[in-house]
């Protein structure tokens, strides 16, 4: 299994320094950069697995950089922790809308961002080793794409079976239609947004099975989740 990638956007040298250090100590590679536009440029040439984000740097700001990573297909299920010195509950909630995972006000502990990212890492690393992802009673198999529930295999067509992997790589997690179509189908995609409550439902059908619950959940006015 390789070592996590961490893209860290940091403007503060000391803190920067500090956050690198500590992560390559934890085993992870690290690369850093204090300007948005470069932090852009380095996703673009290797996508990481996880990016530690300022929303105050150089070049294109922090929320910018977040909202044009969860709008580009290859780094749009790239999980994102944002750190900032904006308290107000505005600014978080503004964060978390763009398409932050996690939100961490300054000052803060060191032990508690690596916690963070652990935390993360831990649910994500299925998915980079080829290993199955569980989410509740549902089993996938990346490899050999094939997807289980209460150990009956379930049939899914091709857009069904990427909208269940995107879904239990971030299971709980809110997704509104426009993330979903930017991250199952691509930005480039010129499906409309209704597309994706079709295909919600052929997905609902398809991993069906008697005297189990739904959990695909629709978040009225916010989109949709997968529950455990």
């Amino acid at each position: 299994m390789h070592a996590a990638k961490l893209l860290l956007v940091e403007d503060d040298p000391a803190l920067s320094e500090l956050l690198e250090y500590r992560f390559a100590n934890e085993g992870y590679q690290v690369r850093t950069t204090a300007d948005g536009d470069e932090a852009l440029l380095l996703a673009a040439e290797d996508v990481p697995d996880l990016v530690i984000l300022d929303w105050m740097i150089e070049g294109t700001s922090g929320i910018e950089v977040c909202r044009r990573l969860r709008r580009d297909k290859d780094t749009a299920h790239v999980p994102i922790i944002m750190l900032t010195a904006r308290e107000a509950e505005d600014d978080r909630v503004r964060g978390l809308d763009t398409g932050a995972d996690d939100y961490l006000t300054k000052p803060f502990s060191p032990r508690e961002l690596l916690a963070r990212v652990a935390a993360v890492m831990r649910r994500i690393r299925p998915a980079l080793a080829g290993e199955s992802i569980e989410v509740g009673d549902i089993t996938l198999d990346p490899v050999a794409h094939k997807v289980s529930r209460r150990g009956r295999t379930l049939q899914l067509g091709p857009t069904e079976y990427r909208l269940l992997k995107f879904f239990m790589e971030s299971p709980g997690r809110v997704f509104s239609r426009g993330q979903l179509l930017d991250g199952v189908w691509g930005t480039e995609s010129e499906i409309e947004l209704r597309t994706v409550d079709v295909h919600i439902r052929r997905l609902r059908k398809a991993i069906e099975i008697e005297g189990a619950k739904d959990p695909v959940r629709t978040v009225r006015s916010a989109g949709y989740s997968l529950e455990a």
